[in-house]
Order: C-alpha cells, then structure tokens, then sequence
C-alpha cells in the first residue's frame, strides 16, 4: 500500500513539473511568435491542419516544442519558431496556453 501512495505522490508531482511558467510572459510571446497561426490564446488557428493550443496540457506544449527546437519533430516552419526560444519563453508558452478556455477538453 505505501508503494502505491508513493507512485501516486511521485505521479501527482509530475504533472505539476512545467507549471512554473509565467503566463503573462506567455501571452506576450504568444502575441509575437505563435498568434498569427494558432491565434494569441490559441483558441483560434487560421487553417484546420494549426492545433488548438488553448487548454492544452503545458507538459505536451513544452515536450512539442523541445522536440521541434531539437529537430526530434520535424516540422520546419514550428522549427523556425522554437529555435529562437529560451527553456524560459518556453515554460512561459506552456503556462500562457494551458491556463486559456478550450473546446478541446471541459474546464472545471
């Protein structure tokens, strides 16, 4: 019983891991670099094929854009985007779209 209370401790810490971001210095990189394809609270993508990032889980944000910043995930225009971002502006991002209203999963 105790190990299954220290998974689940270990596990709720884990979710947690990239919420140090700040929003409002996400927004204002949203603003410059992400809004004109996904919109600024990236609720709004201008074409079908640009994700929906308000809302999304900032985890996935920072792993998506690590992994286009590395070339692990090869999408050469979010490469031009990711490239220029600190660890920072990117932490900021994820605090910024996680903490928006999104069709993509009801909020509580």
């Amino acid at each position: 019983m105790r190990i299954l209370l220290a998974l689940a401790a270990a596990l709720a810490l884990c979710g947690n891991a990239y919420a140090g971001g700040n929003a409002a210095n996400g927004k204002a990189i949203s603003e410059k670099v992400c809004g004109a394809c996904h919109g600024v609270d990236g609720g709004k993508p201008i074409a079908p094929e640009n994700p929906i990032l308000a809302g999304q889980y900032s985890d996935y944000i920072v792993k998506a854009l690590r992994d286009y910043k590395s070339g692990k995930r090869a999408n050469p225009i979010m490469k031009g985007m990711a490239d220029p971002l600190s660890r920072k502006d990117i932490d900021d991002l994820a605090a910024w779209f996680s903490s928006q209203h999104s069709t993509l999963h009801f909020q509580r």
